[in-house]
């Protein structure tokens, strides 16, 4: 061959899509086509700087350009998803113009003037409701599309379930290509999910929520726009951005201040670091091979990776923003903070302030608040809560979870007629929990990620009930919920997975028990703060441990669905989910403990090292940042290049895409 020829057919690969190696942080190509990106940035920033008169056009030109870096980088992630990509740029540039065309055409009317002028006050209401319309017309197109790709089999399980039938997912949209083009090109028989769909949906949604709330006024052109939804750093796996924050930074100067750079290649360093020495290395020395068969395993081997599953699952995704963050800064672009050491939470409320915050955000401003917030419940409120709970006891098949369900809606029933007290509690605490509800359900179209998202929103709704109770409240709760399961154990001794629960709630009874005494003595007194304010060292450190057990715990059911194909996640991840607590519920041999531990000693050092990171002080962290964004620039990229080979020696034979990619 040539080198012409290898040329153009290295160049040919360099354009073309490959399904089998998409563009990924942790490749290196990425890091090349970052540098190639760089460069031609600071040319476009640095020379349309120097115009007279020409700032506003030195930020379309910086915006055009990164607009056309971000569609090709999608175009390497998904290849023709690209397309709809596209669409949903279009139909929110379109439909952010028409509502802000609309809301110019109302008559401006001063105080008193409305009964002066009726006229002008009904054409502003039609004006209002014809903005409403638009709005409603662009959530129904962002959600239909996100239906159609994410939740096609999800939906189809339930009918079937439902009405009995056999019905079949058939991709229509690759049935009509195919007829168009006359060819066989694209896979009818199946509907592939776009790399993250998810995100870019909700972030077109913020943005025509926030046009019609008049938070934010359309981007001055289809180029501005099409930047906002196609940011290279954080499309496919966040933060999810939203419209009030970052449309005004399409029209400020670039600027990259000496500290901004070393932050930037900070966060780069740390989420590569996150992501390959600590997520990558978990997963595929351990906790991978474990949930693949938790048959083969000890119950302490399926117990740890579990636990080491919450810090791969953080380092991962935590990473990704990281990294996200990082690069963006580099370009002048300040991206949401996405996480805050989320196991130093000391209740589940707490955790979901910390973790994937511009997701819990999002949800809070454009769900939460919407159907009642802390105000009510609504009719929208309990139509979410109910219809979930009956698809939670439908798809799961098992009559386990249908008397769970059942109990569960038992006792919110009995709380809501026997305390009328608890009613607006009651009704807020509903609002929360459907939030969460709608959480799992983003997060993947399955009945484990709803069970898991229904898991925290009982957790919070359980912890709000719980920091109400005085000492007598709770001794009394414990002791009946922890008599409740050893009797259980007694009727039914052949349930391995009775075992955890009676295990767990009797560390539960004696830990509180211990506690509740701990307050009512003047070691009780002794206080810090913690997210609930003033807390006791003792009692904090308690809290944290039970509520990073209870997170852990719920991401059994997030672990067993995630890469799964829609058409069988529900399936094995059910069928995972009850094999590992089965698996902790049997015999334990403590014997067998040193030598696991010895066997996968650079696994456990690593989560022990990578935990302790974790809960170092916020001050701290901060402080050794702003050592290395403040470090000579020759000191600095020495430190690059030996976290860079020290990063090397951790890579796999095959990288293992993000965890959120799938979202």
């Amino acid at each position: 061959m040539t080198t012409s020829n290898a040329l153009l057919t290295y160049l040919s690969d360099l354009l073309s899509f490959d399904q089998e190696h998409p563009l990924l942080f942790t490749q290196f190509n990425f890091w090349a086509f970052f540098l190639l990106v760089y460069v031609f940035f600071c040319i476009i920033v640095t020379l349309l700087a120097k115009r007279r008169n020409d700032k506003q056009g030195k930020q379309v030109w910086r915006n055009t350009y990164l607009f056309f870096v971000s569609t090709f980088f999608y175009y390497k992630t998904s290849g023709t998803f690209v397309l709809l990509l596209v669409f949903s740029t279009l139909t929110g540039y379109l439909l952010g113009i028409l509502m802000d065309r609309l809301a110019d055409k109302r008559v401006v009317l001063a105080d008193g003037d409305e009964a002066a002028n009726p006229a002008a006050v009904a054409l502003n209401r039609r004006l209002n409701r014809k903005r409403k319309t638009w709005m409603i017309i662009g959530i129904i197109i962002n959600l239909a599309v996100l239906c159609y790709f994410k939740y096609a089999y999800f939906f189809t399980d339930i009918f079937n379930t439902i009405f009995h039938t056999n019905h079949h997912v058939v991709n229509h949209l690759a049935l009509w290509a195919n007829q168009l083009t006359a060819s066989d090109h694209f896979d009818a028989s199946r509907i592939l999910l776009p790399v993250g769909i998810s995100f870019f949906t909700f972030q077109n949604i913020s943005y025509i929520v926030d046009v019609h709330r008049e938070k934010v006024r359309h981007a001055s052109n289809i180029l501005d726009f099409g930047f906002y939804t196609t940011f290279f750093p954080q499309l496919v796996a966040g933060p999810i951005v939203r419209a009030d924050q970052f449309i005004p930074q399409l029209y400020k100067p670039y600027f990259l201040g000496r500290r901004q750079f070393g932050i930037g290649v900070f966060w780069i360093l740390n989420g590569l670091m996150k992501k390959i020495i600590l997520s990558d290395y978990l997963a595929v020395n351990f906790v991978d091979r474990v949930f693949d068969n938790p048959a083969l395993y000890t119950p302490f081997e399926n117990l740890s990776a579990l636990f080491i599953y919450s810090l791969q699952v953080y380092a991962d995704f935590s990473g990704y923003t990281d990294i996200a963050i990082g690069v963006a800064m580099l370009m002048g672009f300040y991206l949401p903070k996405n996480f805050n050491s989320p196991y130093k939470a000391t209740n589940p409320a707490g955790f979901w302030k910390r973790w994937h915050m511009s997701l819990s955000n999002w949800l809070k401003d454009y769900l939460y608040i919407p159907i009642g917030g802390n105000r009510n419940a609504t009719i929208t409120s309990y139509l979410i809560l109910g219809g979930t709970l009956v698809i939670i006891a439908l798809l799961a098949q098992t009559r386990w979870v249908t008397l769970a369900v059942s109990f569960v809606i038992t006792l919110l029933l009995a709380d809501y007629i026997l305390f009328p007290k608890h009613r607006k509690d009651f009704n807020t605490n509903i609002n929360n929990l459907d939030t969460m509800l709608v959480g799992g359900l983003w997060h993947g179209a399955s009945f484990n990620f709803i069970t898991w998202g229904g898991l925290n929103g009982m957790g919070i709704f359980t912890y709000k009930y719980w920091k109400r109770f005085g000492f007598w409240s709770r001794m009394i709760t414990v002791t009946i919920v922890t008599g409740l399961l050893v009797a259980s154990k007694l009727i039914w001794p052949n349930i391995p997975a009775l075992n955890v629960f009676v295990v767990w709630a009797g560390i539960f009874f004696i830990g509180t028990v211990i506690i509740e005494i701990i307050k009512l003595t003047p070691l009780g007194k002794i206080s810090r703060k913690s997210d609930t304010g003033q807390s006791n060292p003792i009692v904090m450190v308690w809290n944290i441990a039970m509520t990073f057990t209870f997170i852990t715990f719920t991401r059994l059911f997030f672990r067993s669905g995630s890469n799964l194909d829609p058409a069988e996640a529900n399936h094995v991840a059910w069928t995972t989910a009850k094999a590992m607590v089965n698996q902790m519920g049997l015999a334990w041999d403590f014997s067998q403990i040193p030598a696991i531990l010895s066997n996968y000693s650079s696994v456990f050092i690593l989560f022990v090292i990578g935990m302790i990171i974790h809960w170092l002080p916020e001050h701290f962290k901060r402080r050794y940042r702003l050592w290395f964004a403040c470090m000579p620039l020759w000191l600095m990229a020495i430190a690059v290049v030996v976290a860079v080979f020290i990063v090397y020696q951790f890579i796999t034979a095959d990288l293992q895409p993000f965890i959120y990619f799938q979202f």
